[in-house]
């Protein structure tokens, strides 16, 4: 897998997994436009979540049945068409049924994923798969600040009206430069595909761990970052949409960690990474909750936690794509399942923690859930 092939896998899965970060900032719009309440405003978040999970089911397994260079081409163009329904959506019920479908699609950055794995030779998969991560997460962090400027510029809808022009553009790139490399494949019926991502939880343990820390660090993950466009909002703060977009950047240090995190699991140091991230990860909620004090403490709690969260996420999928090389889109599916359903959860959480315990009670939330994942590599860290 050449270097400029996979750039461009991780610009790509970077738009794609944008387009479902974009709310975030703009919460608060949304919610005064559809008079939604800041209680409820999340389940934006959340609608996005849970069919992201959904396309995660049912959308990604295909890459291990399908010619992936028309399914990734072919995905990314609907997704254009769900994007304008978003951006021009004159009630909340055609938003939720636009957002829906955004996440839905949105897949298509694990489809990436699974064939980067495929590509690349077994000695630096993880290195490949930490290359096309860290464009995953600096467009998941970089959408806050890109939803920020164009918000304060044009308003929130020119923020998904632009990116149905870039997510078009990108699929005419993809389907040009995209390798026709196919490789052998089991004949599957679609239901049979599906029902084997059970049996692949049965037998795979390293995917059941991996798939639970998954769950954990990406509630933690969310908590923070769906929440923290109302305290940096509010009165002292008062941030415009701009200067809280660009919080992102902060994080951006965690996702260039993303190809070291991978090289280190090619050595097999995989398990001592996780660990040394998870305490990074408790660790960084200590300056994030002076976040209404000191923006600087906020700046570097940011960036703790986006590398911990961002290392403990290549090293797990570098050690389950190591796993079963003909069933890599499976196994990506189901360990992203559980990734999205955390991501749901801490949206869903965090908005209400905050109505009713402000930030602090948002801050002891995410310590906790922190510590949680933590205790649960320490427990099973040494399970083969």
């Amino acid at each position: 897998m050449s270097r400029n092939v996979a750039l461009l896998f991780a610009i790509a899965c970077g738009l794609a997994v944008a387009n479902i970060y974009y709310a975030q900032p703009l919460l608060d719009a949304i919610s005064n436009e559809f008079g939604i309440t800041h209680s409820s405003v999340g389940i934006v978040i959340t609608i996005t979540q849970v069919c992201y999970a959904l396309g995660l089911l049912l959308l990604v397994p295909l890459g291990d049945l399908l010619n992936r260079r028309w399914l990734i081409a072919g995905q990314m163009l609907v997704s254009v068409s769900a994007l304008i329904v978003v951006g021009t959506a004159p009630t909340s019920m055609v938003l939720f049924i636009g957002i829906a479908a955004v996440g839905l699609l949105a897949v298509v950055t694990q489809t990436l994923v699974a064939f980067a794995a495929t590509l690349a030779a077994p000695a630096e998969r993880g290195r490949a798969v930490g290359v096309v991560t860290s464009g995953i997460v600096i467009g998941i962090l970089l959408a806050r600040t890109f939803a920020g400027v164009l918000m304060d510029l044009a308003g929130w809808r020119s923020v998904y009206l632009v990116s149905a022009v870039l997510t078009l553009i990108m699929a005419c790139v993809l389907f040009r430069v995209l390798p026709h490399y196919e490789h052998k494949r089991k004949s599957l019926s679609y239901l049979q595909l599906l029902r084997s991502l059970l049996t692949l939880f049965v037998q795979e343990r390293i995917l059941r761990i991996r798939a639970a820390l998954a769950l954990m660090i990406f509630t933690a993950f969310s908590i923070f970052w769906t929440s923290l466009v109302l305290p940096l909002s509010a009165p002292p703060l008062s941030l415009s949409h701009t200067a809280i977009g660009a919080f992102g950047l902060a994080g951006v240090a965690g996702a260039l960690a993303a190809a070291r995190a991978g090289r280190l699991a090619d050595r097999g140091l995989g398990q001592r990474t996780t660990g040394v991230a998870l305490i990074l990860l408790l660790i960084s909620w200590l300056p994030i909750s002076y976040t209404q004090h000191s923006l600087l403490a906020l700046i570097v709690g940011i960036v703790l936690l986006d590398l911990a969260v961002q290392a403990v996420h290549v090293t797990n999928q570098s050690m389950i794509l190591a796993l079963r090389p003909e069933a890599r889109s499976r196994l990506t599916a189901g360990y992203m399942i559980f990734y999205s359903i955390g991501s749901a959860t801490g949206s869903i959480a965090s908005t209400n923690i905050y109505v009713y315990s402000g930030w602090n009670g948002v801050c002891l939330l995410g310590a906790i859930v922190s510590a949680l994942a933590l205790l649960f590599w320490v427990l099973t860290h040494r399970l083969k």
